[in-house]
C-alpha cells in the first residue's frame, strides 16, 4: 500500500508559478506510475499530468501542455508538478495518484490517491 501526501498549494496571481510535491511512503516508489489530477468546484475530477515508472513517458492534458511539467525523484519518493503561467481556470484541488499496474498513465483509474492540495489563482 502507498500513502501519498501533497504539498505546495496556495494562492498565486495569474501568470505566476507554483510547484506541487507529492511524497509517497513505501520502498517501492519506483514501481508506480504517478499522476496529477485536479477538481474544480462543481466540476468532475480531471487528468492533468502523469509520468511512467521509468520516466520514459510523460502525458499532459491539452489545457496544461507547455505550462506544466511533471517530474519525479525516485530517491526521494517524490513526484513534482511545476506549474507556470498559471491561469484563473487552473484553480482547483490538486491530487496525486499512484498505480503499479496501469498501462495508460493518462487513465483516471489509479489505485492510490492523496488528500489533495488547494491551488487558487487570482485573476
Amino acid at each position: 500500500q502507498v500513502q501519498l501526501v501533497e504539498s505546495g498549494g496556495g494562492l498565486v496571481q495569474a501568470g505566476g508559478s507554483l510547484r506541487l510535491s507529492c511524497a509517497a511512503s513505501g520502498r517501492t516508489f519506483s514501481s508506480y506510475a504517478m499522476g496529477w489530477f485536479r477538481q474544480a468546484p462543481g466540476k468532475e475530477r480531471e487528468f492533468v499530468a502523469a509520468i511512467s515508472r521509468s520516466v520514459s513517458m510523460r502525458a499532459y492534458a491539452d489545457s496544461v501542455k507547455g505550462r506544466f511539467t511533471i517530474s519525479r525523484d525516485n530517491a526521494k519518493n517524490t513526484v513534482y508538478l511545476q506549474m507556470n503561467s498559471l491561469k484563473h481556470e487552473d484553480t482547483a484541488v490538486y491530487y496525486c495518484a499512484a498505480d503499479s499496474l496501469l498501462r495508460n498513465i493518462a487513465s483516471m483509474r489509479y489505485e492510490y490517491w492523496g488528500q489533495g492540495t488547494q491551488v487558487t489563482v487570482s485573476s
